[in-house]
This record gives C-alpha cells, structure tokens and sequence, in this order.
C-alpha cells in the first residue's frame, strides 16, 4: 500500500493552456491516506478519470507532481507504480481459461503456482465465478467478463493501489450490490488504498471512507457520507448527494435572519456581511409541510416511493422538495413549507459559509 500525494497537480489536453478555464482538471494538492478507501464521485466530464489515469500512470500531468510515499513518480511509467487499474469496460484475454485470466498477474510476477491457484480460487468465490473456472473468456457476457477483470485486479496481495473506473457499468443491479460488498471486505481484509471512480451516489457512499465530488474539474469537497449529506462545500454537493437533492434558494441573509421573496425565516446560525450570489440550501428531510408560517408554496404532486413520499411543491418558480413519512398525510390546506433552522446552510456564490453562534 502507498500515501499517494498530489503536489499542486493539474491538467490540460490543450498543448498550451492559458487560463484555468483551458484546464480539465483544475490545481489540486491532496493526500491519499494509505490504506484508505476513496469515491470520485462527479458527473461525466468532470476529471474523475483524468485524475485516476494520472495516478495510474496512463497520464502525464500538464504541471505539478505525484508521490508515492514520498517518491516522485511523475514519469515513471504505470508498471513501475505497482497498481492494479479496473476499467470502466471488461479488458480480459479471450484466449484464455477464467482461471487463466485471473492467474496472469500473479504469474507473469513469477509467484508460486500453488500460492496462484489458491488465490484464484479464493477470488474465484468472491466473484461468483467458480462454477466457470474451465471455460474460455470467449464467448461469456459483458458482465461475466467484467467480473474477470475484477478479480484480476483483486488478486495481488502487494499492490500500492487498486483503482476503479467506473467497474460495475456493465453489472447487472443485483450483482452490484454483492462486487460492492466484496470489494468493502477486501478492503477491510488487505488495507489496500482504493480509489473508485463513479457518477453513482450509491456506489459511492457505500463504498467508502470518504467520498472526493468533483466538479467542473475541481474537488469541490472531500469528506465522509455524513459530512456530505450534514454540510455540503458547495451548492454542487448539495445537489448532486440525496435523492431528492438539496433545495437551493436566492435569499438574503442578514444576521440570524434570511428573507425569501418577503418571509423571514430563522437560521440556526448568525453571518456578516455576504457578498454575491447569496442562497440557502436546505435537505428535503428538513422541510416540513404547515398551514401556517414559512414559505407559501403550491403542491404540485406527491410521488409515494415506499419507504417515505416526495412532495414536489413550487415556491416563486423554485421547485421545493420535501420528504415525508409514508403515513403522512398531505392536507390540502398545507400551502406552506418550514425550515429546521439548525439545518438550513448558507451559501455566497455557490461557497458554504460557516456561520457563529446566533
């Protein structure tokens, strides 16, 4: 395992960038911990994978440097980091046996053939793959094949790094669940550091430690699901971690106070003076439905998703999300919303601003 180390990293695919807007992934300096499980969570487009195949080595940065513990290996090309990279689509040889294609890495590093048959069989089980050990890649599914490519990455012991990109596209929804559950017990087994590439919440959030949402081709903020989901960095984060997202809201704030469109609503917290583009953000499980006092809103339908209701409601052309409890009934003399005020955020151009004591 390593402590991967980025050094005021960052990248172009233009020859000669000349303004951050030239940049697909924008400065970065961070420190992987190692033996961490990380997500790079993002939508597309946002320099998950830039950033990946720069650590892996498929990438050379346009500026800055990258350190495995301590030593630069900027240029050193991705078989001397020692890493085993999954890609988005199954990259196995066809030619060969299952057990052939998960052998291979071990092999070609010359290891013990009983110590190899022992780990591919070990792996073998963790994939679902056992009773397919004979047969020949040729001709198996995408999935199955992506399983290969899983458990090829998996089955080295002495890896800096195991890095995911985007792995269980291909997966059916049943199968992700479970190679997520493995992938969680390998970590905990091995300690290996793990970095996973996704544009999916849910695979992010359970997978690991702490979740890096990039935006834009920046890391707009790096911590815990908790932390996320409690305290978003940016308006991004807020939208983009929840099912539904945060609500996002021009107002103004002053003091403990914001004003929307005329109503005062309480906040948890006082702030000074904020400049810009001033907005509150507050989580869907926050909001609460009344008949008087808050926000006036119009119900625009109620969506009944089982464990609890989604009331899509509109506010001055701002939609308003609320989740309530699935024995909850939605009066039809509710026409306004409230805020918990302890967990209502306050954002200057799209930033969180830490508040003090009210």
């Amino acid at each position: 395992m390593a402590k991967i180390t980025l050094d005021n990293l960052a990248h172009s695919y233009l020859a000669q960038p000349h303004e951050e807007a030239d940049f697909a992934l924008k400065a970065l300096n961070h420190d992987w911990e190692d033996g961490a499980a990380y997500a790079l969570l993002g939508a597309s487009g946002c320099g998950k994978s830039t950033l990946l195949n720069i650590i892996s080595g498929l990438l050379r940065p346009s500026q800055g440097r990258i350190l495995f513990d301590g030593r630069d290996v900027t240029d050193a090309p991705t078989a001397e980091r020692n890493i085993a990279q999954v890609f988005q689509f199954p990259v196995v040889y066809d030619t060969m046996t299952v057990r052939d294609n998960l052998a291979f890495p071990l092999r070609n590093r010359g290891r013990d053939e009983a110590y190899v048959m022992e780990r591919v069989n070990e792996i073998a089980r963790m994939i679902g793959m056992e009773e397919m050990l004979n047969r020949k890649a040729r001709g198996l599914t995408a999935d199955a094949k992506q399983k290969i490519s899983l458990g090829r990455g998996m089955v080295r012991k002495d890896v800096n790094a195991l890095l995911f990109d985007e792995p269980l596209t291909v997966i059916d929804p049943h199968m992700k669940w479970e190679l997520r559950t493995q992938l969680k017990k390998l970590h905990h087994d091995f300690g290996h550091t793990m970095i996973y590439v996704t544009h999916d919440q849910t695979e992010a959030l359970t997978f690991a430690d702490k979740v890096v949402v990039m935006y834009d081709g920046r890391v707009v903020q790096i911590g815990t699901p908790e932390e996320l989901f409690a305290r978003p960095a940016h308006t991004f984060v807020g939208y983009f971690i929840g099912s539904p997202g945060m609500n996002v809201i021009p107002a103004r704030v002053e003091g403990n106070r914001a004003y929307v469109e005329g109503t005062e609503l309480p906040l948890g917290q006082g702030y000074g003076r904020l400049e810009g583009k001033v907005e509150i953000g507050v989580r869907p499980e926050f909001v609460r439905l009344s008949q008087s006092g808050g926000l006036p809103v119009k119900v625009r339908r109620v969506e009944d998703v089982g464990r609890h209701k989604i009331v899509r409601a509109e506010f001055f052309g701002h939609e308003i999300n609320i989740i309530a409890g699935e024995d909850e009934r939605i009066a039809a003399e509710a026409t306004r919303v409230t805020f918990d005020p302890a967990h209502v955020n306050v954002y200057a151009n799209d930033w969180r601003v830490n508040g003090e004591a009210a």
